[in-house]
């Protein structure tokens, strides 16, 4: 769950600010804004991957059930990526442009992360879960 490649692009160009510490519970300049937005979707992209890898680990002996979730987790990156790119085209070329990408990030990986966990918490007989009880 890769961060969408405008922001990747920012990031990376971003390094040497980024080296000195921003205060992210009062920022002060769109680059500590966008620095802050950034981290934020990279902590919310995280919790995601490693509860998609609790849920691998639950279907581990159900071929079919990793197959159906590695497909919907790819189609639902292509959405978040589309979805964060059509929500910062409100801002399109402009200095804020990345940080309201990583925030879509963030929000939409929260989001998925709630899904995920909602699966992981499945009761024994609830046909409507796709992931055995543990």
């Amino acid at each position: 769950m890769r961060l969408a490649p405008a922001l990747a692009a920012f990031l990376a160009l971003a390094a040497p600010a980024r080296a000195q510490e921003v205060d992210c519970t009062d920022p002060q300049t769109q680059t500590a804004l966008t620095h802050c937005a950034a981290a934020d979707a990279d902590a919310a992209d995280e919790t995601l991957n490693a509860l998609y890898g609790q849920v691998r680990e639950r279907l581990a002996d159900d071929r079919g059930g990793l197959d159906l979730l590695r497909d919907a987790q790819r189609a639902w990156i292509a959405y978040r990526d589309a979805e964060c790119a059509f929500r910062a085209s409100a801002v399109q070329g402009g200095s804020a442009q990345p940080m309201v990408e990583a925030q879509c990030l963030a929000d939409t990986s929260r989001a998925r992360s709630a899904d995920l966990r909602g699966y992981l918490a499945c009761e024994e007989g609830d046909m409507s879960c796709p992931v055995p009880a543990e």
